[in-house]
């Protein structure tokens, strides 16, 4: 994953010896042994479509679409959330599992290019950074709890990536949706500044555009959930959770240490 090496070499499913270091599949380049594969499930698609089901794909980029309130969530009480913390795919679980919290999207904010691919991202070239963007219930859940969620998924020192993954694509940020989102963003920071006593690098920013990852990044945790372990544990993502956070780790506990 760090830094977007091994694009060609990494492929799905990717082999135990090909990840180093720790890097995150990329879909396959089409070659004559992978083919028949993909000529088949193509065949196997098609014969789904023509059954009248309905497949909701990607866009013609290859991105997926922008997160929208759900039919779980009424419009008039969803609301929106960005948060950078590293690797999206690592993003995605923490709030998948809160109750009204109706869909996380896995994209990029942050930088200069309209609508980014991965690879562009993972360059470096484009400022952008990976996030995580989340719709919810705003009467069953708090911006405020998700701010407790996002603090303890992170290492709140490190402002040049997160974990394993380095650069600025991988610098953890909260983008705020609205003044109110800034303000809270903003008290949650000087309460995590308080509690250890140093400077904390995360920074606090206005969302100017979010662009939705390609659907393959798309609730990967779930899709594949062995290479994701595998990543996820090689990074030493959650070793450096614990040490920083304690119990609290990965939890919505309150950011003021107590519990």
């Amino acid at each position: 994953m760090g830094n977007g090496r091994n694009w060609e070499k990494v492929c799905c499913p990717a082999k135990a010896e090909d990840v180093f270091p720790f890097t995150r599949p990329v879909p396959c380049v089409m070659t004559p042994s992978t083919q028949s594969y993909w000529l088949l499930g193509a065949a196997l698609l098609a014969a789904v479509l023509a059954g009248g089901m309905f497949f909701q794909g990607p866009s013609s980029d290859g991105n997926a679409p922008s997160p929208a309130p759900t039919d779980s969530v009424p419009a008039a009480m969803a609301d929106t959330a960005t948060f950078a913390g590293g690797c999206f795919w690592c993003m995605e679980p923490p709030y998948d599992k809160i109750d009204g919290v109706a869909s996380t999207t896995s994209g990029f904010a942050g930088g200069e290019e309209v609508d980014p691919s991965y690879r562009e991202v993972a360059s470096g070239a484009t400022r952008h950074t990976e996030v995580v963007q989340v719709v919810y219930d705003s009467t069953t859940v708090s911006y405020e709890r998700l701010l407790r969620v996002y603090w303890h998924n992170v290492d709140p020192f490190d402002g040049t990536g997160q974990f394993c993954d380095r650069g600025s694509q991988y610098r953890p940020a909260i983008f705020a949706h609205d003044a109110q989102q800034q303000r809270s963003a903003e008290r949650s920071k000087v309460t995590v500044a308080a509690q250890f006593d140093r400077d904390i690098a995360v920074q606090v920013q206005s969302l100017d555009a979010f662009y939705a990852a390609e659907q393959y990044h798309q609730n990967y945790y779930q899709k594949n959930p062995a290479d994701y372990k595998r990543y996820r544990q090689g990074c030493g993502r959650d070793a450096r959770l614990r040490e920083i956070w304690g119990e609290a780790a990965l939890s919505d506990a309150p950011l003021d240490g107590t519990t």
